[in-house]
C-alpha cells in the first residue's frame, strides 16, 4: 500500500489532476468527504488528508510514503528524513518580508511577526542582523498596523491583502511552489513503485509546462 499525504485547498486541487495522469483518482471527493483516509481507483494507493504543516511530519515518520507540500512549509520544517525529488510547479507564490508603505527602516532591533520562525531566524542570521521574532498563526498583516512588529514574513501571491492593509512586499526570501516529498525508507523498500510514480508525475508536470 502506498500512502500519499495531501492537504485540502489549493495544493489538493492542483495535485489531483497530476495524480489522475498516473491513474490515481480518489473514490470520494476529498473536499466534501469527512474521511481522512480516502481510497483511490488503484487498490494499492490511498490518500491521507492532513494539515499542510503536518505533511512533512507524516512523511518523515513513515505514516505516509509520499506527500505534497509547499516549499515554504518544507523550509520551515527542515526535516532530514525526506527526499524532495520533484517540483510540481503548482501553488506558485513568494515568501517575502513586508512592512508599512513608506515606513522608515527601524533603528535598533527589528521586530518581525511570522509563522515561519525558523526561516526568519536563518534569514536574518545570514544578514548578521539582530531581530526579535514574534510567532503568529494568522492575520500577519495586522502586526505592523497595531505596533506589534515592524515587519512580517509571509507568503505573497497577488499582494492584494498587503495593499488593502497599507503594506508592501519588500525583500524576496524564496520562490515557492509545491514539491513531491518521499520518505527515505519507503524509497528503499518500494523503490520501483515510487520511482514509476515520480516519473509519471514528472511527465504530467512537463506536459503542463513545456519548456
Amino acid at each position: 500500500m502506498l500512502t500519499i499525504a495531501l492537504s485540502k485547498g489549493r495544493i489538493l486541487d492542483d495535485t489531483l489532476p497530476l495524480l489522475a495522469a498516473a491513474g490515481i483518482v480518489p473514490t470520494e471527493n476529498p473536499d466534501k468527504s469527512r474521511k481522512l483516509i480516502i481510497p483511490t481507483t488503484q487498490a494499492d494507493v490511498r490518500l491521507l488528508i492532513v494539515r499542510a504543516t503536518d505533511v512533512p511530519t507524516y512523511v518523515e515518520h513513515g505514516a505516509a510514503d509520499l506527500g505534497v507540500a509547499g516549499k515554504d512549509v518544507l523550509l520551515e520544517y527542515g526535516g532530514q528524513g525526506l527526499y524532495e525529488p520533484l517540483d510540481l510547479r503548482i501553488a506558485l507564490c513568494k515568501l517575502m518580508t513586508a512592512g508599512a508603505v513608506g515606513a522608515p527602516e527601524p533603528k535598533g532591533r527589528l521586530r518581525v511577526a511570522t509563522k515561519f520562525v525558523n526561516v526568519a531566524k536563518r534569514y536574518y542570521a545570514e544578514q548578521g542582523r539582530q531581530v526579535d521574532i514574534i510567532k503568529l498563526y494568522g492575520s500577519m498583516e495586522l502586526a505592523p498596523l497595531v505596533g506589534l512588529a515592524d515587519k512580517i514574513i509571509d507568503v505573497v501571491d497577488t499582494g492584494n491583502t498587503l495593499r488593502a492593509n497599507g503594506l508592501e512586499a519588500q525583500e524576496l526570501i524564496a520562490h515557492i511552489s509545491s514539491r513531491l516529498i518521499v520518505n527515505k525508507a519507503s524509497m528503499k523498500m518500494q523503490h520501483a513503485r515510487i520511482q514509476e510514480l515520480i516519473d509519471t508525475l514528472r511527465e504530467a508536470v512537463e506536459a503542463r509546462h513545456p519548456s
